[in-house]
């Protein structure tokens, strides 16, 4: 219970910058690991692209920011489905400066969220 009210916690302020003047970028800059060789790839998507990681096909819906500071803190709605698999195995918001709080849970990719690109 300690656990689910310091996620609602540290969850407060992005919140609040979101309601409060986020801006929506042009794409994403995704990071992903391939836990077993420890190579790393970036990632860059446009909103409704699709890119592959593995047997991973990740799709990324929209990419926002503080307003007025794009090199602040990122979030991203993300879409990634496992090949064979009819359910995604995430879906949601992941926050580039605390990507644990909604991580993807596989067992030799990792992904997460680096930026928004504005260009």
């Amino acid at each position: 219970m300690k656990f689910l009210a310091l996620c609602i916690a540290a969850l407060l302020p992005l919140a609040a910058v979101a309601q409060d003047g986020a801006t929506t970028g042009t794409g994403a800059v995704l990071r992903g690991l391939e836990k077993v060789s420890g190579d790393v790839f970036d990632i860059p998507l446009a909103p409704g692209e699709q890119a592959r990681l593995g047997p991973l096909t990740i799709e990324m819906a929209q990419c926002r920011y503080p307003q007025g500071d794009p090199a602040a803190d990122a979030f991203a709605f993300l879409t990634i489905r496992d090949e064979g698999q009819d359910s995604p195995i995430f879906s949601g918001w992941m926050i580039a400066s605390s990507p644990a709080l909604n991580a993807l849970d596989h067992p030799r990719y990792d992904v997460w969220v680096l930026r928004c690109r504005i260009e």
